[in-house]
């Protein structure tokens, strides 16, 4: 799928011509942008939880975008384990942990996964990512955006961590016992909370986020599907054109081509970085409902 092909001026895009002021402008972390945004969402968050735990006149109809919400804290967490949300080390780890609790995803793990798919992209062997097979036809392709194999995946990995028995290639042996420790933490504190507040938690949380996760799966998929197995990263990523409201929730991720190219990148500087890379990206889609709507006519 190639949605709209990036435009390219003749010259390859190459980070060596950028001039280092301009580098450290965009490498750039910051605490208070990342609190910002954080301090946003989170707070939409919890006036939704709130509204939906009161029972307002009509809360069930807030139960998806609530949902959508939490499941897109998956992008602090994903800025997070790149330690690039914020400047302070300490708040990347913290608000990962957070994020990462709340979507069955402990954030060493995930940060092992994630930095592989980095790594590897697009390769059949060794991308993490593609564990969970790309929907080839509409009916695999409806079930995979309810997120139901994922949940699997990741209760499995989770599991399997707690037991001290993962078998993912690519957590080195030395962070295996931390791991371990981590996902014994997280199943620790799912048993504790969930005996506290079971009822309230199945409604302003995992009702939500099972509700939610079809979004995010929407969202993730036009990330590389149909992008050649190649590692330039300009031509194995999609950048996809998007509504002011996702690129908030979503902390710039649709600027995926750019992340790629160089992770180190936080997410308040990659509209800036597209500026610079527009020309070079091979694949561009103009929003998310196109995306959707050629895949649908190719399966």
């Amino acid at each position: 799928m190639d949605g709209t092909p990036g435009l390219n001026n003749g010259r390859a895009f190459t980070l060596a011509g950028l001039d280092k002021a301009e580098l450290r402008i965009l490498l750039a972390r910051s605490n208070r942008h990342g609190a910002l945004r954080l301090a946003i969402h989170a707070g939409l968050i919890a006036v939704l939880g709130w509204c939906i735990l009161a029972k307002v006149p009509f809360w069930p109809v807030l139960l998806l975008p609530q949902g959508t919400l939490l499941i897109f804290l998956f992008a602090p967490l994903h800025e997070c384990i790149h330690r690039t949300a914020f400047r302070s080390r300490w708040c990347n780890d913290v608000v990962a942990a957070l994020c990462g609790w709340l979507l069955l995803l402990p954030p060493a793990w995930f940060r092992y996964f994630h930095l592989n798919h980095h790594r590897f992209t697009s390769d059949p062997a060794r991308d993490p990512e593609l564990a969970v097979a790309k929907p080839r036809n509409r009916p695999v392709y409806l079930m995979h955006l309810t997120g139901l194999a994922v949940w699997g995946a990741q209760l499995q990995a989770l599991l399997g961590s707690t037991h001290g028995r993962a078998e993912d290639d690519f957590i080195p042996q030395k962070a295996r016992n931390r791991v371990a420790l981590e996902a014994r933490w997280c199943l620790a504190l799912y048993i504790i909370a969930f005996a506290a507040a079971g009822e309230q938690l199945l409604w302003v949380w995992v009702v939500p986020a099972f509700l939610g996760q079809p979004f995010l799966r929407a969202f993730l998929l036009a990330e590389h599907m149909d992008c050649p197995k190649t590692t330039d990263m300009l031509a194995n990523s999609r950048t996809t054109s998007t509504t002011a409201a996702l690129r908030f929730i979503a902390w710039n991720m649709s600027y995926h081509a750019e992340h790629h190219t160089l992770p180190a990148v936080p997410f308040h500087q990659l509209p800036a970085f597209h500026r610079l890379t527009q020309a070079h990206l091979k694949f561009r889609q103009n929003g998310y409902l196109n995306f959707h709507r050629e895949l649908c006519r190719k399966l």
